[in-house]
């Protein structure tokens, strides 16, 4: 038994194909243009942090359909009445289209299009669902985590959230998430050899149970591991752990882990029992259902603790589990005429055509306010203070950073290398998220805040939306007095 290949062309909802086949069939044409963004942030978020941009663009690079999965498609009972072109439309699909959208480790806001796609509107269409889930998961957990990072106040903080998050394949894409927020690193394996982010890890209470005498299973695991071990101290006795530690063992200690207790009062003991024995080096690391509560709450009460592993709470953003961006259809270009798009649901409504953000940071370097206008808008003539969001990050179904491409065969193609690639992006990306984090107004940072970013959208945006509001109504009401016409002269 092996386990499951995932198939790109695949991982999507059922209805984007059936809408697909619909447009096909219909020979419904034209360049659509979809923002992808959350409508407003989540109860006790005044921020999100972008991520997961970079798994989105080699999605939409590498997608195509096998044989096989179209075989699948086709065998599916709502596609018998799909035309055998359709399927031939798919053999050769690929994306080409074009890609705006901010870089990771942006601080974006409610409202504001974190990506844009500009393709022909079947291709737009099909790659919804995997663009949604990516960005919307990869955000999610960066949130999070800068949240838990801001709280540890230049502590460390690692990731240890694989074994609890929803699946492994959300426990790999939350490590890089979490790293991209300041994360000094994980205890994920695979995303160390994959993406090249710092791993740690520790010591299990069963290690320690599977010896007869606690100190034998420290003396064992220090013999294999002297310079990197973190020894588990609270499987009995806590601090008559440590103070063994201190009096019956010789080697340097280079840390040792509270997992359970009064972590605040075991950390402050056990630093006093380390520093009058001369072991002042050894490092102090805390885990266990630990969150940026607790964490502001231990360093609040002054807890000698010297670095932090957050698990289930940071790879399940456990507070606030889901982020619903949606993806909406902004504007369809047909023979050079661009067509405006708008929902005008009662709390789900939104604003037509292609958009850019602007920001504005004052001169102390604190970012002030977010304008969304139409991407035609260009607010630098108002002064080098403003900044557009929105990059081209793919043209014509391509990385516009040739990094992100296959390369060549051979050992500039290998593991090594790969992963070394990965990990000078996300270094990129993380250093931009810190750099956000010390733009943002100081009262965003507070856990508690209930400060909002103020975000507004330009006059000739807002008067597009208001004129398209007004001649949708127009129309609904034309053909209500219509239909009231025709049932009166039955």
């Amino acid at each position: 038994m092996t386990m499951i290949e995932r198939v790109p062309g695949l991982v999507t909802d059922l209805y984007e194909l059936t809408m697909a086949a619909a447009y096909y069939d219909n020979r419904m044409e034209g360049r659509a243009v979809f923002d992808l963004f959350v409508r407003r942030l989540p109860e006790n978020r005044s921020f999100l942090l972008a991520a997961g941009l970079e798994q989105a663009l080699d999605y939409l690079y590498n997608l195509e359909f096998t044989a096989e999965q179209i075989d699948y498609v086709r065998r599916h009972p709502s596609f018998k009445n799909v035309s055998r072109e359709f399927f031939d439309y798919l053999a050769d699909f690929r994306f080409t289209g074009d890609v705006w959208a901010v870089p990771e480790g942006t601080a974006v806001f409610g409202m504001e299009p974190m990506a844009r796609v500009e393709a022909p509107i079947i291709e737009a269409q099909i790659v919804e669902t995997f663009l949604l889930s990516t960005i919307n998961f990869q955000t999610m957990i960066a949130s999070k985590a800068a949240r838990v990072v801001t709280a540890a106040e230049g502590r460390a903080v690692i990731e240890f959230g694989t074994r609890r998050a929803h699946g492994t394949e959300a426990g790999l894409f939350a490590a890089r998430a979490a790293y991209i927020a300041g994360c000094q690193g994980t205890s994920n394996v695979e995303a160390g050899y994959l993406f090249g982010i710092p791993t740690f890890g520790t010591l299990a209470h069963s290690f320690v149970m599977l010896f007869d005498e606690e100190d034998d299973a420290f003396r064992a695991f220090l013999k294999v591991f002297p310079d990197t071990a973190t020894l588990l101290v609270d499987t009995y006795d806590t601090l008559a752990a440590v103070k063994r530690l201190t009096e019956d063992f010789e080697a340097d200690i280079p840390s040792i882990r509270l997992d359970s207790g009064d972590m605040c009062q075991l950390s402050i003991e056990a630093r006093r029992i380390l520093d009058e024995a001369g072991r002042s080096g050894t490092k102090i690391f805390a885990s266990g259902d630990l969150n940026e509560y607790r964490i502001a709450d231990l360093i609040s009460r002054g807890a000698c603790i010297d670095a932090f592993g957050v698990g289930t709470e940071m790879a399940t953003s456990y507070d606030r589990p889901a982020l619903s961006g949606v993806y909406k259809l902004a504007g369809l270009s047909r023979d050079g005429r661009m067509s405006m798009k708008i929902k005008m649901s009662p709390d789900k409504s939104t604003c037509p055509g292609p958009k850019q953000v602007w920001r504005l940071t004052s001169e102390e370097g604190k970012h002030v306010e977010d304008v969304i206008a139409l991407a035609d808008e260009d607010k630098s003539a108002e002064g080098a203070a403003w900044k557009p969001l929105l990059e081209l990050v793919m043209r014509d179904g391509r990385p516009t950073d040739e990094r992100l491409l296959s390369t060549d065969a051979g050992e500039s193609n290998s593991a090594a290398a790969r992963s070394a690639g990965c990990l000078a992006r996300l270094n990129e990306a993380r250093a931009r998220a810190s750099e956000e984090l010390k733009r943002l107004p100081a009262e965003l940072l507070s856990l508690n805040s209930e400060t909002r970013y103020r975000v507004k959208f330009s006059e000739r945006l807002a008067e597009e939306k208001r004129k398209l509001e007004e001649e949708i109504t127009a129309d609904c009401l034309f053909n209500l007095q219509e239909e009231a016409n025709h049932r009166s002269h039955r």
